[in-house]
């Protein structure tokens, strides 16, 4: 799976979860019908993950989580143990709650 940066044909979505939310950072990405939002707040970052045709998939969804663990977010402030997801047909949300 190739994940594209998307954030710059966002430039709304981008310019209002800056504006209404505690974000600092937004990121948007493509994986075909698969849409990433990536967003970096000062006690978490946040995942959001949708597809409008299908459910997202289990091997997408973990493809995904560790493109991000890898790239995106310092795993040595993350509390893996605090993980939070949402889960639904089209829709997975993760957040990884920060000790910072």
């Amino acid at each position: 799976m190739r994940l594209i940066n998307t954030t710059s044909s966002h430039p709304e979505l981008v310019r209002n979860q800056l504006r209404n939310t505690d974000a600092t950072l937004v990121e948007v990405y493509s994986a075909g019908n698969t849409d990433v939002v990536f967003t970096q707040a000062p006690k978490h970052y946040e995942l959001l993950i949708t597809n409008k045709y299908r459910a997202v998939k289990d091997n997408e969804l973990e493809a995904i989580r560790e493109f991000f663990l890898k790239r995106k977010i310092d795993k040595s402030i993350v509390l893996m143990d605090k993980l939070k997801t949402v889960h639904t047909a089209k829709l997975i949300e993760i957040s990884f709650p920060t000790t910072v």
